[in-house]
This record gives structure tokens, C-alpha cells and sequence, in this order.
């Protein structure tokens, strides 16, 4: 299934698993791309139900683009959490992935995303 983020079509791919968890839920799921800009980009998809600004892909599930910075790069963090910041985009149509993968396995949501067909 596609939906329109941004001023651009994304790409909606549920496992068959993902499909089943959705339909057992009473409240929609929100799935957030959170871009984070560093000495090196992050992609992570966050889950959760605050669903403001995101896009209603159906009435179980809604989705959300998301960029942050850090103030400073760490390497040494050894992936550790820095502290990150929204990083407001002008035009957030370009950042905005092709498409998103959504899974659930064992009792968990899995998510990707990338910009690549």
C-alpha cells in the first residue's frame, strides 16, 4: 500500500505477521522514521501510539517521518544514545524514504527503511 508523506509516495510493506498484529489492536499504531543526522546518518523506526503529525496509512496504523541532530559527534559512544534534537527541514520531501517495512516477531515490532527501489 502507498501514502502520501510529505508531497511524496511511500511505500507501506506489511509482513503477514505485522498484518495479524494490527488487526488484533484497538488503538492504531504509530510507526516513526527517525532520521538522525550525526558524523554519520541513523535510520530507526520507533513504535508507539502518540499520533501527532503523523499520516494515517489505515485505522490501525499511522506513520511519521522524524529527523534529529546531535550537538556533537561520538564515536567513542560505542552506539550509546547522545542527545538528540528535531532538526526542522524546510522541505522534508527529499529525507522522506521510498519505503517501510514493518514486522512482529515474538510479541515485538520490527522496522526499516531505506531509499533504495
Amino acid at each position: 500500500m502507498r501514502i502520501t508523506l510529505h508531497d511524496k509516495s511511500l511505500e507501506i510493506r506489511l509482513t503477514a505477521a505485522a498484518q495479524k498484529a494490527l488487526a488484533r489492536r484497538d488503538t492504531p499504531l504509530v510507526a516513526e522514521m527517525e532520521l538522525l543526522f550525526s558524523c554519520l546518518l541513523r535510520k530507526r523506526v520507533h513504535f508507539g501510539e502518540a499520533a501527532e503529525l503523523a499520516v494515517p496509512v489505515n485505522d490501525r496504523l499511522a506513520v511519521r517521518f522524524k529527523p534529529v541532530m546531535t550537538r556533537r559527534c561520538s564515536v567513542a559512544a560505542g552506539g550509546a544514545a547522545l542527545p538528540a534534537e528535531c532538526f526542522p527541514l524546510e522541505n522534508p520531501r527529499p529525507y522522506v524514504p521510498n519505503w517501510l517495512a514493518i514486522d512482529y516477531r515474538r510479541g515485538k515490532w520490527v522496522g526499516e527503511f531505506d531509499y533504495a527501489g
